[in-house]
């Protein structure tokens, strides 16, 4: 079973009491940060929001079931008042508690039901190289997104594409991705569409810039169209790294290179994924 699927696992056995993000990670075998950056690309939610749905949704079934009252269907479902839970439920459905008993069925809900992981599905990971790369600079543009967000990212790109080779300084025809933690216990990620560039003089307006220490990478191949990449990664940091031997070096968290083989036109061919590595 993959990392992810350990998770998962764990939060369907557990999601009823009072469970952390520690115990999560322990059980995946993976740190708090990979779990939940892993967690978001893989399934396209953050582990709160998918058992805060999870709650909800087990919450509606017990309100048309008419055996507790609201109260008790809130308390058990981890809410410490009515209102509390009144509010979320509202957000999560469009209609509150009471609303939902008195319909007295859940066919116009969309419940959140339980993630199934298929790992037989997975594409098979290419085993990495591994290269030192010397320092590097990095200009364009960034955007922090949440874990279910992350559809707007090819906008980036589109806007960032229409600098890319003719940025001041630009080294090469390659552009990155560049992933980092959006903030220590944050569920969203900062993600940078970028190119190397020799200083960070004349840039154009909105651009940021990243520096790069000279660092040791694992390098792996994802092949096939750019939306399958977040396969790739989960293999990567669910399976891979904690079978490796090796240690993430902590940031980035991983790098997207794009070369002359990928066509940023229809999204496909061969991308690079950088994973730093400690010494």
């Amino acid at each position: 079973m993959s990392a992810i699927g350990r998770a998962i696992w764990f939060i369907e056995s557990h999601f009823k009491s009072d469970i952390s993000l520690d115990e999560i990670a322990e059980t995946a075998a993976l740190s708090r940060f990979h779990l939940s950056r892993v967690f978001g690309m893989t399934t396209g939610q953050s582990i709160s929001s998918y058992i805060r749905s999870r709650r909800l949704s087990e919450a509606a079934l017990a309100l048309t079931d008419g055996s507790s009252s609201i109260l008790q269907v809130a308390l058990d479902a981890g809410y410490g008042s009515h209102e509390a839970f009144t509010r979320a439920f509202r957000e999560q459905f469009g209609m509150t508690p009471e609303n939902l008993r008195k319909q007295g069925h859940v066919r116009n809900l969309a419940l959140q039901e339980p993630i199934r992981m298929d790992d037989t599905r997975l594409p098979k990971l290419e085993a990495p190289r591994f290269e030192t790369h010397p320092a590097m600079l990095l200009a364009g543009l960034a955007e922090t997104y949440a874990y279910e967000a992350t559809q707007a990212i090819p906008s980036l790109w589109q806007k960032f594409n229409q600098y890319f080779g003719h940025i001041p300084g630009q080294i090469g025809n390659v552009a990155y991705g560049v992933c980092t933690q959006a903030e220590e216990g944050s569920e969203s990620f900062r993600y940078m569409s970028a190119a190397e560039v020799s200083a960070a003089d004349g840039l154009p307006e909105g651009f940021v810039t990243t520096k790069l220490p000279q660092q040791r990478y694992a390098i792996f191949t994802h092949r096939g169209h750019i939306s399958g990449i977040s396969a790739t990664v989960h293999q990567i940091f669910g399976e891979w790294l904690p079978q490796s031997g090796q240690q993430h070096a902590g940031t980035p968290d991983m790098m997207e290179r794009y070369d002359d083989r990928f066509d940023p036109r229809t999204g496909t061919g061969v991308t690079e994924i950088l994973i730093p590595l400690k010494d």
